[in-house]
């Protein structure tokens, strides 16, 4: 297939081409030697090769301290007098004569219809059209300019609400339309006020979690308030402060700006938010989750408390509840959609489980039916900037018209490849989550979650770049595991640990959405225990509050109660209901933290680790290792909340299916310590589970009377070797064995 524009020669050993460079020549971009299809070389970047990657060290870090944590230190704590302030406007909504003929009936009937729930007191109607909002003519011209049919359900509901005043909380998926909901009702609160006077700072303040939010955001001030001559400006990190002080100095209306940077802003005296009447916190949720509370806060506290605040978000964590209690009053709140964790039912959602060996082949296998289509556009989510980078060299060396963005790219550079992206010149890009919101690149058809990221609200926001605005979208999840296996040797990798965890919460959003879900990621449910999170909920896996944590599932014992209870003792008696077979969770900790000092060994990433149990039992059963990475001292781990994952989870089956013991009494677990894993300490435990039947009336007992463990290191590695003897019986102050893993030769 052929592609026109962006890519010159070299396509790098693939059978496909791209005609033309972006410069010309060499195709280089900021090249100091030509270049060859990329970023060009001389150190910085992405450098010739080819269509590869070379070059080093890449762009800087793009951020512009806006996580900085001692930011706003030095502003200056207010004291508001509200009897001296100037008054100010901020209730325009007169309701259209059609809204207020509507019966309650009516009114109900429309909301259910478009999944609209509302929550306060004198919440007003919805409108249907865009001239029941009243927005002035010069709003409408532009509105109706646009080619819009009819108000979204977060714009029906939204607008009456903002244009009344009130403070307001929306919840609302992502490409709902929730931007304009707020744009619209800000200009009109503008025209509202008093002319800004020299050294006044602005009017209306949105704050976003992201440089690329804030600059979508602008865009839609700028449309819709350029006949009104509203100026605003985009204040974020990466980039030269001046020009951003220089439109501070001069006066404007709207300040779009994300948290680090405006304090800065603020803390330097280049502006300040004495006159600001209109606050926006657009996608709240993610703004706590990525560190901005405390930024909020200190922003929050420049401004006068009898404001209008408008909170949107995807979800309603706690925190998120927690910040418009403090900040808002008498708040009246829309949800669109379900209360769960759910997402956009117009996307297609193909999850396929694979192992991590897998991944590229199948990748390449989506794109090449994607790319069939030229008009096609193909977001992929990575877990990691190097991972991004690696990809997006391994495509383009494979001839595929790919560029990657994430946070260490400068600027200017990411500023380009998203207009490659949404121009089409490069209909691939790769992305890490820095993309998975505030990127508002239309007609994107298809998303591709190569990674699986660290939570479903994550992966509801990273499919949600696509059948936006009324479209139909496609997303495909590759999702990993190589931890299940029937052979005594099992290798398991990061990524599919950290996928096991999540398979339960994504098949209820699969479900949700009235999707197929694989067999293989249904059967990955049965493993890992409770949590579970959601939109409005916990995410946890095990420990306090998360409903049978980090285990399997058993009908007799759950949660907290059993782990509890089972920590008490070595010889461990069930008589549970006779049943035909009846799983009971039999759990024996042998390498249980403690009080005493560890053992500890050595291993590299790629070394082998060998647990050697002679059980003593009464009845079959299975034998399985559990590591969870420390969460500091040894004796915290029960308390701290670990996750603890599966690296070993059953014994070769004989006599009917039962699971047996050999008949020499010994049991041996061996698996390998994957490359990839994170350095640090990981402690190791031993579980066993029996299988109570009808023939068995007398309960089952176990205890693990002598367990040692053997381990040995990586090819290449410096072969530590050590042999752990543990205590013949349970004891509560057994620390249990903690491995140190480490990678390339490092600590031991």
């Amino acid at each position: 297939m052929s592609y026109g524009g962006g890519y010159s020669g070299g396509g790098g050993g693939g059978g496909r081409s791209y005609g033309g460079g972006r410069d010309g020549g060499g195709g280089g971009y900021g090249s100091r030697d030509g270049g060859h299809n990329g970023y060009g070389g001389g150190g910085g970047g992405y450098g010739g090769g080819g269509g590869g990657y070379g070059g080093g060290g890449g762009g800087g870090h793009g951020g512009g301290g806006d996580r900085m944590s001692n930011l706003g230190a030095g502003l200056q704590k207010q004291s508001w007098d509200l009897g001296t302030m100037p008054k100010f406007e901020k209730s325009f909504y007169k309701e259209d004569e059609a809204v207020a003929r509507r019966s309650q009936t009516e009114v109900d009937r429309f909301r259910r219809d478009h999944q609209i729930a509302i929550a306060g007191s004198n919440v007003p109607k919805p409108v249907e059209t865009f001239d029941e909002a009243g927005f002035p003519r010069y709003v409408m011209d532009e509105v109706k300019a646009q080619g819009f049919p009819a108000p979204t359900a977060i714009q029906s509901q939204g607008w009456p609400m903002a244009l009344s005043g009130r403070d307001v909380v929306g919840i609302a998926e992502t490409g709902s339309g929730k931007t304009l909901t707020y744009c619209l009702p800000a200009i009109v609160h503008i025209n509202a006020q008093p002319l800004l006077a020299p050294g006044d700072g602005p009017i209306v303040l949105v704050l976003a979690p992201t440089r690329e939010l804030a600059v979508q955001i602008q865009q839609e001030i700028t449309k819709f308030g350029k006949s009104s001559r509203i100026r605003n400006t985009c204040v974020y990190g990466g980039v030269p402060r001046g020009p951003q002080i220089r439109d501070l100095s001069k006066g404007v209306e709207v300040c779009i700006a994300t948290p680090g940077r405006l304090i800065d802003m603020l803390e330097g005296n280049k502006t300040n938010l004495r006159r600001v009447t209109y606050l926006v916190l657009d996608e709240a949720d993610r703004m706590l989750d990525m560190g901005f509370e405390p930024q909020i806060r200190k922003i929050i506290s420049q401004i006068r408390p009898d404001r209008q605040t408008l909170m949107w978000s995807a979800t309603w964590p706690k925190e998120v509840r927690q910040l418009a209690s403090e900040f808002q009053t008498d708040f009246i709140q829309v949800n669109i959609g379900s209360m769960d964790l759910s997402a956009n039912h117009r996307i297609t959602q193909v999850v396929e489980v694979v192992s991590e060996g897998e991944k590229r082949e199948r990748m390449l296998k989506h794109l090449e039916k994607i790319m069939d289509d030229k008009e096609n556009k193909v977001l992929i989510f990575v877990g990691t900037k190097r991972v991004a980078d690696d990809i997006t060299r391994f495509l383009r060396q494979d001839g595929w018209p790919a560029l990657s963005i994430h946070g260490d790219k400068q600027q200017n550079e990411r500023d380009w490849v998203l207009d490659q992206f949404k121009t089409n010149k490069s209909p691939i890009m790769v992305a890490t989550d820095v993309a998975s919101r505030g990127i508002d690149v239309r007609n994107i058809t298809h998303v591709i979650n190569y990674d699986y990221p660290n939570n479903s609200e994550d992966y509801i926001h990273r499919i949600g770049r696509t059948g936006r605005a009324g479209a139909k979208g496609t997303a495909i999840t590759l999702f990993t595991t190589d931890s299940k296996s029937r052979s005594l040797h099992v290798t398991i990798a990061a990524n599919s640990v950290k996928d096991s965890k999540q398979a339960r919460d994504l098949v209820a959003v699969l479900q949700e959405a009235k999707q197929v879900v694989d067999p293989r990621l249904q059967e990955m449910t049965r493993y890992g225990g409770g949590g579970g999170g959601g939109r409005y909920g916990g995410r946890g896996y095990g420990g306090r509050g998360g409903g049978g944590g980090h285990r399997d599932t058993f009908p007799s014992l759950s949660g907290e109660q059993s782990w509890q209870s089972v920590r008490q003792t070595a010889n461990f008696q069930s008589n549970g209901p006779v049943t035909d077979v009846q799983s009971e969770a039999i759990r024996c900790y042998e390498n249980s933290p403690g009080t005493a000092a560890p053992s500890t060994t050595a291993v590299q990433a790629g070394g082998t680790i060998t647990f050697t149990a002679a059980p003593s039992i009464y009845h079959p059963g299975a034998l399985s290792a559990y590591m969870a990475k420390a969460p500091g001292k040894a004796a915290d781990f029960d308390g701290a909340g670990a996750v603890w994952f599966k690296v070993f989870q059953d014994m070769p089956t004989t006599n009917g299916g039962q699971y047996v013991w050999p008949s020499d009494g010994k049991a041996e677990l061996s698996f390998t310590i994957p490359q990839c894993i994170e350095d640090g300490e990981y402690l190791f435990r031993i579980e066993h589970v029996a299988l109570h039947s009808a023939s068995s009336a007398g309960g089952a007992q176990f205890y693990i009377s002598c367990a040692q463990v053997s381990v040995t290191g990586g090819s290449g590695s410096k072969q530590p070797s050590d042999l752990v003897s543990f205590p013949g019986a349970y004891n509560a102050n057994d620390p249990g064995l903690l491995i140190n893993i480490y990678n390339n030769g490092g600590k031991e």
